[in-house]
C-alpha cells in the first residue's frame, strides 16, 4: 500500500460531498473526478504517482464501468408487444401514438450522427490535424450512456417516450462504437485473421444465459448474509468472459459490456442491482476516473500549439457530430425538446476514455492526441448537460393528468368527482337519468348524459378509454359493465356491489378479474372502527379540510433504499402504513423504502400531489 492510494481513496469518499456543499449540479460526478485526479496528479499537485495497484484498480474501474453500462440496457424497449396480445384499449392507444416510435426515432437521429461523425473524421485526415480516420470516427460517433442515463434519472425522464428516446440513442452511442472499436482493435494489431474468435464472448454469454436463466427464480431459497450467491455469480460472468475477451484478442471491456447484457437478461431484483450499483459507482469506477485525470499532463498537453489547437477543434466535432440528430429527433417531439435533446447527445466521456485507453495500448495515438480528446470530452460533458437543463421543456403528452370515469351520478359520485376534480385528476360523471341529469348538470362536475348503458355503446363514445373506471350503478349493470370495461382494457376498475357474500358467483368472477368491490355495509363497518379507534383520524376522514388521507405506489427508483426520515418532503406528511408483498409494515424513521412499496399517508392537499406524483413516476434503476 501507498500513499498515493491513501491519496485517491480519500479524493473518492471527498468529491461527491465538495458537490453537494457548493451545489455544483452542472457538473456529472464522473468529469468532477477527472478534475480532481488532474489536480492530485502530475498536471498540478503531484499527489499522486501511479503504481501497479493504482494501474490494477483503474482497470477494474473501467471494467466494471462497462458492465454496468451493460446492465443499464432496457430491452423491452427493443420488443414490439404483439397485437393479438393486446387489449382493444391498448392497441387502441397504441395506434394513436406517434408513428415514430422511440426506437425509429434513436435509430435515425443515430445514423444521422455516424454519417457526420464520418464526415467529420474525413476533414480531419485531409487538414493533417489527425490521421487515423477510423479511431476518429469511432470516437466522434460516442455518447455517454453513463452521463446521459444520470441526467435522465435525475429529470424523472426514463419512463417517458423522450427520456426512452434519448437512452436508445446513448445505447446505440455506446454499443456500435465499443463492437466497431473491437473490430478495429484486431485489425491494427495484426490479428485480423483470428476476427472470428469474438465470436467465443456471445457464444459463451447465450451459454450463461441457457443456464443461469432460472437462477434469480430459487435465488432467495438458496441465498444467505454471509454467500451473496447473486454477487458471486455476477462476478463469476465478469471476469469469464473478460478473461474469455481478452483471449481471443478482443478488449476487456468487450467483455465487461457482454457480461453486463447477460446479467440484465437473466432478470435480477432491483436489490441485486442496487448492490452493484453501489459496488461499482462506490469502489471501482471512481478509482478509473480519477487515475485518468492523474495521468494527464495538462502543462506538457499545452506547451505543444497542435495540442492547443486540437482541442477546441475535437470539441467542436464532438458538437457537431450530434446536432444532425436533431432532425431524427424533431421526427417525434418538439423542435425545442429535439434541440435539447441533440445537446445532450454531445456528452461523451465515457467510452472516449475506454477507447483512448486502447489506443494508446496499440500505440494508435499521441499521448497529446490523446489528452486532447479527454479535455474535449469533458467540456462537451460540462456543455452538454448544462444546455439541457436549460432548453428542455416537459413534452405535452408527458402533462396528462389522471382520466377518471364514474358512471352513475348521485349524492355520493358528485361530491367524490368534485374532490378528486381539485386534486389534479381529469373526471367526468356519466349518466343515463334524465332527472339526475338535470339536478347535478350545473354542478362543478363534468355530467354528461348518454342514451344508454349498454358496454359496447359506451366503448363506441369512448367512454372507456380511461385510467380509472368507476361504477356506481346497481349491482347487475355494474357487473356487466365491470367485466366488459375490465376485458376491454381498462386498467382500474373499481365497483359497488350491494351485498358482499363470499360465496356469490358474482364477487368471486369480479375479483379474478382483477376488479375491485366496495359497498355500503363494508365502508360503515370500517368507518365505525375507525371512529372508535382513532377518533381524530375520523375527523381527517369527514371533516379534515384540506388533509386527507392518500396511498401511492413507490415507483421512483431514486427513493428505493432511503429511511423514511430521509424523504425530503417528511415533514409535510405522515406516513401511517406501508403495504409491501401484501403485507402491512409499521413505519419507522428508520425504515426503507422499496419499489412497488404501497404508501398510506395524510397530509394537505396543495403538497401531497406533487409528493404522489413524485413517489409515483417510474424512473427505473
Amino acid at each position: 500500500m501507498t500513499l498515493s492510494l491513501v491519496v485517491v481513496t480519500l479524493a473518492i469518499f471527498a468529491t461527491p460531498m465538495l458537490l453537494s456543499r457548493f451545489k455544483i449540479s452542472v457538473l456529472p460526478t464522473s468529469v468532477a473526478e477527472v478534475i480532481v485526479g488532474i489536480i492530485l496528479g502530475q498536471s498540478c499537485l503531484h499527489l499522486v504517482k501511479m503504481n501497479t495497484v493504482l494501474d490494477y484498480l483503474s482497470t477494474l474501474g473501467v471494467i466494471f464501468l462497462m458492465f454496468l453500462s451493460g446492465m443499464e440496457i432496457d430491452f423491452s424497449l427493443f420488443k414490439k408487444n404483439s397485437k393479438n396480445q393486446m387489449t382493444p384499449l391498448e392497441l387502441k392507444q397504441a395506434n394513436a401514438q406517434p408513428k415514430a416510435s422511440p426506437l425509429k426515432t434513436a435509430v435515425v437521429a443515430y445514423i444521422l450522427s455516424c454519417v457526420t461523425a464520418v464526415v467529420l473524421a474525413v476533414l480531419f485526415k485531409v487538414s493533417g490535424l489527425f490521421s487515423n480516420f477510423m479511431l476518429a470516427t469511432i470516437l466522434f460517433a460516442t455518447v455517454s450512456l453513463g452521463v446521459v442515463i444520470s441526467l435522465l434519472k435525475e429529470n424523472e425522464l426514463l419512463s417517458k417516450p423522450f427520456g426512452q428516446t434519448l437512452l436508445l440513442f446513448a445505447v446505440l452511442g455506446e454499443v456500435v462504437p465499443l463492437l466497431t472499436l473491437t473490430v478495429y482493435s484486431s485489425i491494427y494489431s495484426g490479428k485480423g485473421e483470428t476476427l472470428w474468435l469474438i465470436s467465443l464472448i456471445f457464444i459463451a454469454a447465450a451459454l450463461f444465459l441457457r443456464h443461469f436463466h432460472k437462477f434469480f427464480s430459487f435465488y432467495d431459497q438458496i441465498n444467505k448474509a454471509t454467500t451473496q450467491l447473486d454477487m458471486r455469480l455476477a462476478f463469476f460472468i465478469i471476469i469469464t468472459l473478460v478473461v474469455i475477451a481478452e483471449s481471443v484478442g478482443a478488449e476487456n471491456i468487450l467483455g465487461a459490456f457482454v457480461a453486463g447484457i447477460v446479467v440484465k437478461l437473466l432478470q435480477p431484483e432491483k436489490e441485486t442491482q442496487r448492490k452493484l450499483d453501489s459496488i461499482g459507482y462506490g469502489i471501482f469506477i471512481p478509482y478509473f476516473f480519477i487515475l485518468t485525470g492523474v495521468k494527464l499532463n495538462i502543462p506538457a498537453l499545452l506547451a505543444s500549439p497542435k495540442t492547443l489547437i486540437l482541442i477546441p477543434l475535437f470539441f467542436i466535432a464532438f458538437t457537431v457530430a450530434k446536432l444532425p440528430a436533431y432532425f431524427g429527433f424533431k421526427t417525434r417531439f418538439t423542435k425545442q425538446n429535439s434541440r435539447a435533446a441533440s445537446m445532450l447527445a454531445t456528452t461523451t466521456i465515457t467510452l472516449v476514455l475506454a477507447t483512448l485507453t486502447v489506443a494508446q495500448q496499440l500505440h494508435a495515438i499521441t499521448s497529446q492526441q490523446s489528452g486532447a480528446f479527454i479535455l474535449a470530452g469533458i467540456l462537451t460533458c460540462i456543455f452538454g448537460p448544462m444546455m439541457f437543463n436549460k432548453m428542455y421543456k416537459p413534452e405535452p403528452e408527458d402533462e396528462k393528468s389522471t382520466q377518471v370515469r364514474i358512471i352513475g351520478a348521485n349524492f355520493i359520485t358528485i361530491p367524490a368527482a368534485q374532490q378528486l376534480s381539485n386534486d389534479g385528476y381529469d373526471v367526468n360523471v356519466y349518466t343515463d337519468n334524465q332527472t339526475d341529469y338535470k339536478t347535478y348538470r350545473n354542478s362543478r362536475v363534468k355530467v354528461n348524459l348518454v342514451k344508454t348503458l349498454d358496454a359496447d355503446e359506451l366503448i363506441k363514445q369512448e367512454i372507456f378509454d380511461t385510467d380509472i373506471l368507476v361504477l356506481a350503478y346497481n349491482s347487475e349493470i355494474n357487473y356487466h359493465l365491470a367485466l366488459s370495461a375490465k376485458k376491454y382494457g381498462v386498467r382500474e376498475v373499481l365497483t359497488y356491489i350491494e351485498t358482499r357474500d363470499p360465496n356469490n358467483t358474482m364477487e368471486k368472477e369480479l375479483e379474478e378479474a382483477g376488479i375491485d368491490i366496495v359497498n355500503n355495509f363494508s365502508m360503515d363497518v370500517n368507518v365505525l372502527r375507525t371512529a372508535i379507534e382513532s377518533p381524530s383520524m375520523l375527523q381527517v376522514l369527514s371533516h379534515g379540510g384540506n388533509a386527507r388521507i392518500y396511498e401511492v405506489t413507490v415507483t421512483n427508483a431514486r427513493y428505493a433504499g432511503l429511511e423514511i426520515q430521509e424523504l425530503p418532503f417528511i415533514k409535510d406528511i405522515t406516513i401511517s402504513r406501508i403495504f409491501r408483498n401484501r403485507r402491512s409494515i409499521p413505519p419507522h424513521g428508520s425504515t426503507r423504502i422499496q419499489l412497488n412499496d404501497h404508501l398510506i399517508f395524510s397530509g394537505e392537499r396543495d403538497v401531497v400531489q406533487k409528493i404522489r406524483k413524485s413517489l409515483g413516476r417510474l424512473n427505473e434503476e
